[in-house]
């Protein structure tokens, strides 16, 4: 199971997609959150805004995820 350091609801920016050796069980992101950069998985992020290709990458990586898909 996934772990982040976000409460549920909590609304963050991500930054950067996590450096590959950070990625090797799932997707991390980096979010700045409190004035600080933390890394989150992606599959608990929800995109507010952001361009179609952005909203329809995370969309598809939600939908693996919750197909019980993993790396």
């Amino acid at each position: 199971m996934d772990s982040s350091p976000l409460p549920t609801g909590e609304h963050v920016c991500v930054t950067a997609l996590a450096h590959e050796d950070l990625c090797r069980v799932g997707i991390f992101v980096w979010v700045r959150r409190k004035g600080r950069d933390v890394v989150a998985p992606l599959a608990q992020t929800n995109p507010l805004s952001g361009d179609k290709p952005t909203r329809v990458a995370v969309a598809d990586r939600h939908y693996w995820h919750e197909q019980g898909r993993t790396f």
